[in-house]
């Protein structure tokens, strides 16, 4: 098996702790939020974003499909959270998630993780062998 020494991606996976409930029911508010997502960052949406709103605590998922690969949006309000996924093929600055979120949203905190997709040569030996042994065959 070849390992892939490329970097194929960055996924940013966010958690927006301590919002505003009224805030993660609002889908024009979170729409607004995606799309100002996708213009600072240059990103090219495929297609139209799709929105769910979910009773009966109002809870909102949404998916942008991008030439680039996906940006998702999902709510909690009964838990105070929002959870962002963006994946990006191509290098992308960092986007404010803190700042943005803690405005838009009244987050209380806001959790960022950066994950390099792809590039075997980035990750320990032990855990890519480890991950290779326990894939069904």
């Amino acid at each position: 098996m070849a390992m892939i020494s490329e970097i194929a991606g960055t996924e940013w996976i966010i958690d927006a702790q301590g919002c505003l409930p009224e805030r993660l029911s609002d889908e024009a508010l979170l729409r607004g939020l995606c799309q100002q997502i996708v213009r600072d960052l240059g990103l090219t949406v495929l297609g139209q974003p799709q929105w769910h709103c979910f009773p009966p605590q109002n809870g909102i998922t949404g998916l942008t499909m991008l030439s680039e690969s996906h940006l998702a949006c999902h709510t909690y309000p009964e838990l105070g959270l929002a959870t962002f996924n963006l994946y990006c093929c191509r290098e992308r600055e960092a986007w404010p998630w803190e700042a943005r979120l803690e405005e838009s949203l009244g987050a209380q905190l806001v959790i960022v993780r950066r994950v390099v997709r792809g590039a075997a040569d980035l990750y320990p030996l032990p855990s890519a062998h480890v991950a290779q042994q326990e894939a069904p065959r």
